[in-house]
Parts: C-alpha cells; structure tokens; sequence
C-alpha cells in the first residue's frame, strides 16, 4: 500500500527482528545471545501488525491535518471517504479513462496520460486493517466509520470502475473440485415364488481383486 510516509514508521517490517545474526563480528553467537534473539523474534510484531500499526499512524495525522482537525470520535464515514480519495494522490496504479484508447485494455502497448490511483485491492485491505485498529484503539464496533455502509459502496464501485478501465477481472476463481471416484450402484434382482408375488434384492457389486487402484 503506497501510503503517504510517516515520520514514526519503521524503515524496514523486519526491524530489529533478527539483524543481530549478520552482524556479529566473529560470526557466531553466544547461548546467551542465541535465545536473546529468538526471543526478540518472538516479541517483534508480524508483518501485519507492523503495517495496522503504519496505517494507524497515517489516519491519526490526516485526522490532525484537517481542517478543522478532527477527534476519532466524530469521525465519521464520509470522512473516511475523505481520506481514501486523497490518498489517491500517491497511488501507483494506471487507471484509463473512457476517452482513452487503451481503455479496458490489460496491457497497453505504450503509455498514456491517464491518472495514477489507490489500486482497489490496496484501498480494500487497508480498510480492513483500519477497521480492526479502531477497535483495538477503544472504538465502538457499532460505530466503526470504516465499516460504514458508504465506505463499502464506495469500495465496489472502485473495484467496478479498476476492473473495466484496466481490462481485469477481480472475481475470485473457483476451485475445481476433484471429481469425487464413482460409486458402483447396487444390482437389484428380482425373483417370484410362482404365486405373481415379486421379491426384489440389492446385491452389492464384488469388491475390486486385490492390488486393484483403489
């Protein structure tokens, strides 16, 4: 997600998550310095963790930046709205515009002047990440903003528009499920006593000789 940087983000997800390991001077640690480390790793937050925590961070500074500057508490959808568009700013990805030749196109043979915006698969799982962080951070799940019923609109309606302009689909693929072994059915077999009265039974095909795939 190619977000706006902060000055508390951490250069690197893996910071302080095992850079010991290259720099010993003799090239081998210490029983001490070996289970210091794996629990340092074990301390570290994942990789997941690291960028809520990024996301966070930039919400809460836009929040600060507005004008007027907003509390969490009054925050509401629309102004989630708000922040996802001016993100759009530094987004990465090409979107053709109707009137471009490319329009719809997966692979444009040469460039174009369209705009670059927020793919929607980022804008999606940063919601997703802001919306568990408000929670996290003491926020009502009742009140959630980036669970508002606008955001999720607004969400599918990127997603529409990216998957036209760019010629994708965003549809997830179905597994195909492996077609199941068939089952023998049963032989039924019918017999009279010589009176008009049928009697009808199932009988089971043998089962397959030994050493047969089963």
């Amino acid at each position: 997600m190619d977000l706006v940087p902060h000055p508390d983000s951490p250069h690197s997800d893996n910071s302080g998550g095992g850079g010991g390991v290259g720099g010993s001077a003799s090239g081998a640690l210490s029983p001490g310095a070996s289970s210091a480390g794996a629990v340092s790793a074990l301390a570290s937050p994942s990789r997941y963790e690291s960028q809520k925590r990024r996301d966070w961070n930039t919400f809460g500074q836009y929040l600060r930046n507005h004008r007027p500057p907003l509390s969490l508490a009054r925050c509401s959808g629309a102004h989630v709205l708000e922040f996802l568009r001016y993100l759009d700013q530094f987004g990465k990805t090409k979107v053709h515009t109707p009137a471009c030749p490319f329009f719809g196109h997966p692979a444009p043979p040469a460039p174009c002047p369209c705009p670059l915006r927020q793919a929607w698969g980022s804008l999606d799982a940063l919601v997703g990440r802001l919306r568990a962080a408000y929670e996290e951070n003491g926020g009502r799940p009742e009140n959630n903003p980036f669970g508002a019923r606008a955001v999720r609109l607004y969400l599918r309606e990127v997603r529409d528009h990216q998957s036209r302009a760019r010629g994708v689909s965003y549809e997830k693929k179905k597994r195909k499920k492996a077609p199941a072994h068939p089952v023998p059915a049963a032989v039924i077999s019918s017999s009279h006593d010589g009176n008009g009265h049928h009697y009808y039974e199932h009988q089971m095909p043998p089962p397959p000789p030994p050493g047969a795939a089963a």
